[in-house]
This record gives C-alpha cells, sequence and structure tokens, in this order.
C-alpha cells in the first residue's frame, strides 16, 4: 500500500522532469543548429509542453518550486561574481551610463502604457520590465566574437552589470506598486531600515565569520562538505531576508556578496553553476508554459508593432546614454544594437507582478511574446552591429541637425600621398599594428593605416601617423588607401567575421597585394585562405612556437635547428600541432647533451679550488667542469683568465655533467 502511495506522489514530478528534459534536449538542439538562444529554447520548450501546447507536465507547482530554487541560485551567483573593484574601473559607464538607461527607459515606458490606457502603478511596472537586457544572449554572444575587451563591448557589459544589480532593489518596489502598504513613507523607510540591518550583518559576516568558516572546511578537502556549506550559506541568508519580509533573491544576492569577499568565491561558483543551469532552465521552461503560441499568431500584427516600438525606444535611450557618458555616436549606436531586447530577468519580475496582480493575462501574453521576438532577433543585430552603426552614420544629415548632432567624433581622414605604390596597408592598429608601423618606419617601408577607433585615429593622426578612420570591409576606403597599388596588406584585428569580409572584398577589388591575416585560433585558417589570404597567423600556435622554442634553446639545442624547426612547423600550416601526439609531424630530433649549466654560490673560504689561480687548479681535469663566469659583487665577469681565483661569496656558473657539477657542489658549499 505504502509503494502505491509514494508511487503516486512521485511519478507526476518525475514524469515531468523527463518530459521537460527530454523535450528541451530536443528543441534545444534545432534551436543551436538555427543559431537561436538557449532562452529561446527553454521558453519554447515550456510553450510546448504548458497547457497552452501539448499538455505534457501536470504537477506545475513543482515546476514553479523548481523554478524558485533557479533564481535564487542565479542571483546568489550574481552576488558571488560582483565585484567592487570592477565597478570602480568602469564606474563613469556602470554609475551614469547604466542608471540614464535604466530610469529614462522607465520613465519613457511608463508615459507610453499609462497612454495606452494603464494606470500609473501598471505603468511603471511595464517600466520596469522593459528597462533590463539579456545578460545571458548578449555577454555570451559578445564573448564568442571577441568583443568583450572593445570599448562598445565595456560599456555594454558596464550597463548590463548596473541593470543585474538593480534587479534587487526593483524586485523590493514590486509589493509598494501592488498597494500591499497604505503608508508607502513608512514601509520605504521600514524597508531601509532592514536593508541596512541586512547590509550590515552581510558586512559583518563578509569580513569576520565567513572566511574563518570557509577557510576551516577548505582544510578538510572534503568537496561534499565544501559544497554543502555554500549552499546552506545562500538558503539561510535567503532565508533570513524572508523572515524580514524582503525578498528570498535580496537575501540571495547578499549570500553571494558574503563569498565573493573570500579566497573561495571563484572555487565556489564553480560548484554552484551546474545546479544554477539545471534550476534555472525550470524557471524558463515555467514562464514558457504560460506562454500562449495560438495567441501569438492571432494578434501578430500588434505584436509586431510593440516590438518595433520597444526597439526603437530602448535603442535610441540606450544610444543617448552612452552618448552621455563622453563617448561617440557609432560606440552609443553599437551599445543601442546590443541592448535593445527584453532580458531574462524581466521574465523574473514580470512573474512576480503576476503573483501581486499587476499585470492581467492579456498584458502578460503580450509582454511574452515582445520579450521572446527581441530576444529571438537579438543575435542578427549583434553580430550585425558595427555595419548597421556604419550604415547609420554614413547617412547625411540635414546641415543644421549635423552641425548640432552630427558626427563630430569620427576624425577627419587625412590627406595621403597621391603616388602612394608599394605600401603597406595596415588594417587594425592594436599592439600588433602599432608594432608593426613602428618596424615599417625604422625599415622606410611606405604604410598606410585603417582603424575604426574615433579615438585612436584623432591620437596617431596628431602624432603624425598616415592612419584614416573607416571599415577596411567598405571598397571605398580600400580605394582611398590605394589597396590596388599596395604591395602587402596586413589584417591585425580580433574580428574573425570582419577579417573574412576585408579579404573578400579586397580580393575582389584587386589580386595584387599580398594579404597577411592575424587570427585567433587555427580553425580559422582555412576559411581566410580560401577567401584569398596569402598567410594565416594564428595566435594560439605562434604563442606555442615561442614558448617550444625558448624551451629548445633551454635543452642546448643549436639556433639553427631552432630556426629550421619553425620553418617547417610554419610552412606546413602548423600541422604538427594538429596532429595526434602518437603521429610523427616533423624530422626534428631532440638530443638531450649529457651536460647543464648551473649557478653554486660560494660558501667556503678555503679548499681545492678557492683562492687559487684557475691554471693551477685545473678544474676540467679534475672534476669535469667549465667555468663560464663569475659574478662577484654586482659585477658578472664572463671572460674567464686563468689568473683569476674563487673567493667566498662568488657565484659561480659551471658547466658540465650532472656528477661533475654535483662534485663542484661540494668543494663550494656547505653541506
Amino acid at each position: 500500500m505504502l509503494h502505491f502511495i509514494f508511487a503516486a506522489v512521485e511519478l507526476p514530478m518525475l514524469s515531468d522532469i523527463v518530459w521537460i528534459f527530454g523535450l528541451a534536449t530536443l528543441v534545444i538542439l534545432l534551436f543551436m543548429r538555427l543559431k537561436i538562444p538557449t532562452i529561446i529554447g527553454f521558453l519554447f520548450t515550456g510553450a510546448l509542453a504548458g497547457p497552452y501546447g501539448l499538455s505534457l507536465v501536470t504537477a506545475s507547482t513543482t515546476v514553479e518550486a523548481l523554478s524558485e530554487i533557479g533564481v535564487i541560485l542565479l542571483l546568489f551567483v550574481i552576488g558571488m561574481e560582483f565585484s567592487l573593484k570592477s565597478l570602480l574601473s568602469i564606474k563613469k559607464a556602470v554609475f551614469i551610463g547604466g542608471s540614464l538607461q535604466v530610469f529614462t527607459t522607465i520613465l519613457a515606458t511608463t508615459f507610453i502604457a499609462h497612454f495606452l490606457g494603464f494606470d500609473w502603478n501598471v505603468s511603471v511596472f511595464l517600466g520596469f520590465l522593459f528597462s533590463l537586457s539579456s545578460t545571458a544572449i548578449v555577454l555570451k554572444l559578445l564573448q564568442e566574437g571577441g568583443q568583450v575587451n572593445t570599448i562598445s563591448g565595456r560599456t555594454t557589459l558596464a550597463i548590463l552589470i548596473f541593470q543585474d544589480v538593480v534587479i534587487v532593489p526593483l524586485m523590493l518596489f514590486i509589493p509598494m506598486l501592488a498597494g500591499e502598504t497604505e503608508n508607502i513613507a513608512l514601509s520605504l523607510l521600514l524597508m531601509a531600515g532592514k536593508g541596512i540591518a541586512v547590509i550590515i550583518l552581510t558586512f559583518l559576516s563578509a569580513k569576520y565569520l565567513i572566511p574563518s568558516l570557509l577557510f576551516r572546511i577548505a582544510k578538510t578537502r572534503n568537496e561534499e562538505l565544501f559544497l554543502l556549506s555554500i549552499i546552506v550559506i545562500c538558503f539561510a541568508v535567503a532565508y533570513l531576508t524572508s523572515l524580514l519580509g524582503l525578498s528570498l533573491g535580496l537575501g540571495a544576492f547578499l549570500a553571494g556578496l558574503i563569498i565573493s569577499e573570500s579566497d573561495y568565491s571563484h572555487h565556489a561558483t564553480g560548484k554552484i553553476l551546474p545546479f544554477r543551469e539545471v534550476f534555472l532552465s525550470f524557471f524558463f521552461v515555467s514562464v514558457g508554459m504560460l506562454f500562449d503560441i495560438g495567441f501569438l499568431f492571432s494578434n501578430i500584427l500588434l505584436i509586431l508593432g510593440l516590438t518595433v516600438l520597444t526597439f526603437l525606444v530602448k535603442f535610441i535611450i540606450v544610444a543617448f546614454s552612452v552618448r552621455t557618458i563622453g563617448q561617440g555616436f557609432k560606440e552609443a549606436f553599437i551599445v543601442g544594437f546590443s541592448i535593445f531586447q527584453i532580458g531574462e530577468f524581466s521574465l523574473l519580475l514580470a512573474k512576480e507582478g503576476m503573483k501581486y496582480e499587476l499585470m492581467d493575462p492579456t498584458t502578460y501574453q503580450f509582454f511574452l511574446a515582445i520579450s521572446i521576438l527581441t530576444m529571438a532577433i537579438t543575435p542578427f543585430f549583434l553580430n550585425k552591429r558595427e555595419s548597421l552603426s556604419l550604415s547609420i552614420l554614413n547617412k547625411s544629415l540635414p546641415s543644421k541637425l549635423n552641425e548640432k548632432f552630427g558626427n563630430e567624433d569620427i576624425p577627419k581622414n587625412i590627406t595621403l600621398e597621391t603616388d602612394l605604390k608599394d605600401h603597406l596597408v595596415i588594417i587594425g592598429f592594436g599592439l600588433n599594428g602599432h608594432n608593426l608601423a613602428k618596424a615599417a618606419r625604422s625599415a622606410n617601408i611606405p604604410y598606410v593605416i585603417i582603424e575604426m577607433n574615433p579615438v585612436t585615429v584623432r591620437k596617431e593622426a596628431a602624432n603624425g601617423e598616415p592612419i584614416i578612420f573607416g571599415d577596411a570591409s567598405n571598397e571605398s576606403v580600400l580605394e582611398h588607401v590605394k589597396i590596388h597599388k599596395a604591395r602587402v596588406a596586413v589584417i591585425a584585428i580580433s574580428n574573425a567575421a570582419a577579417t573574412k569580409r576585408i579579404i573578400s572584398n579586397i580580393r575582389y577589388m584587386t589580386t595584387n597585394p599580398y594579404i597577411i591575416v592575424r587570427t585567433r585560433y587555427v580553425n580559422e585558417m582555412e576559411e581566410n585562405h580560401k577567401l584569398g589570404a596569402d598567410e594565416v597567423i594564428p595566435e594560439e600556435f605562434e604563442t606555442s612556437i615561442e614558448i617550444f622554442t625558448r624551451v629548445l634553446g633551454k635543452y642546448l639545442v643549436s639556433r639553427h635547428e631552432i630556426e629550421h624547426f619553425t620553418e617547417e612547423v610554419r610552412s606546413f600550416n602548423y600541422e604538427m600541432f594538429r596532429k595526434p601526439a602518437d603521429q610523427k609531424a616533423s624530422k626534428l630530433k631532440v638530443e638531450l647533451p649529457p651536460i647543464n649549466m648551473v649557478g653554486f654560490k660560494v660558501e667556503k673560504d678555503s679548499g681545492r679550488f678557492i683562492n687559487k689561480p684557475l691554471k693551477e687548479v685545473k678544474l676540467r681535469e679534475e672534476i669535469g667542469v667549465n667555468i663560464v663566469a663569475i659574478k662577484r659583487g654586482e659585477k658578472t665577469y664572463s671572460e674567464i683568465s686563468g689568473d683569476m681565483k674563487i673567493k667566498l661569496g662568488d657565484l659561480v656558473y659551471v658547466v658540465g655533467k650532472s656528477e661533475s657539477l654535483l662534485a663542484f657542489e661540494k668543494e663550494v658549499e656547505i653541506d
């Protein structure tokens, strides 16, 4: 009898988990092939499995509970990754740009929503929802494109950081917007008092309690105990804040902050991340379960119109915010094309709003549809953001608008020599481009630089560099630098997609220049060669070659053999490094000579070889070592004469076999 009771309790939950994960696996596999973000896959899974779809999930309360754990773990990890030092390094973009973007969006959305007939409190709540963007999608795409460390990438990251932090106070304001309290001023004061108390407790715990506790746990080297302690800290603080009437999410965030100040935050993050991903998938599935696909198709025109309105309003506000902190129009537009979408935290706020009845089911369906559509189109706009920004900048503005809002941040291109020929074209003026220009100048090779960072162009042009602003994938820019007359073109940028476009355009225009390309990874070589690059230099293997050549030098391999080896590796497109370890890739044979060079400190003031002329002691004949240098005080003697003597305190560098070196060590050092 008990068996059947337990089976009845467990089977609905187990069957739901199987359906959710099984369906999610198939959906996400398909979506990844179509290059659609994973979050959209989970939302679509929920829509399919939910009551508006195939009705595969029955225990919706279980899914809700699991999704709540996912949210707690999400905010917990954000707290652990939160760094005041990193915030201060980009504080202007975070605090000014981020706050301006969030609060201006809230303000604009509030007035638009009220104009559409919503009450003021609901309008403000909708402003909360539309002010946030998708950290998960945007950062993933930026990392894949190698754009995180660009100016626009760092600015995008700064605004997203502010959004991630502001989610906590926004969640605290939701009960007030719902009218859960009559005296708002008193509620704010009470909430502030509770918040201060929790912050003080957090500070004391982070400073004194948790580091000591985690140190003792880490000393046990028991990974299960460490993981258990991290989970307990997370849920204990979350539970404490809930007892005080604050949100579970705030407690989880503060718990993460407590651990972030310890030496174990990175290890703890690595332990929690798998759990977060699993439970967070339930959150997106639970949101998707509330989405009615039929509603989307029946209201498709209105939803598309609202999606376009969302895109335009957020794009303009983001661009305005970035422009306000002193960055150029190009960077402002690039960031605007990156974070125009509605984010995953907005979905979290929406579910909170549904609990407090700030949204009716119809409004929620419209919001979900707009969120999913903006997330779905994000990869297209983000991958094309540079070209889209340049296309806007290249549009001619009326003279009055141009004077007031024009592209003053784009430097005017310098006038190049009209008789340029056999010159070098350097595309990208980062570290590699800068060093290449310096070498070309030393060798009296004529060169010209194409760069897309306006600050760099203005600075280097003032220093006399032949540099122009422009996108090298643009034919008019390439014509301006007379690419058809160039002898060599070097593409030294980190954007793989842009590199391919530039190679294609150069080869479309001319076959004259020898194209050398710098890439990050070796798997990009073949395609770049097919597009027309003559030589492709992957950073990952060049670094390997540099390290290995230095290793060979330390093993006393001759310089000639090392140079021959590196030429052989490069001439066969790094095939040696690409083959499995058991295949022979090169004829290079390294035979380690049975000698070594060691430095010994002379600690004795007398002995067989001490304070006696070297020509008399006959070190080589006696024990088989040769002295190559002697350091005495601050001076090093590399030319050793027979009249020199080894003295107390000298550092003597000798070459010999292992047994000979051991014998010499006994003669000069004290046991």
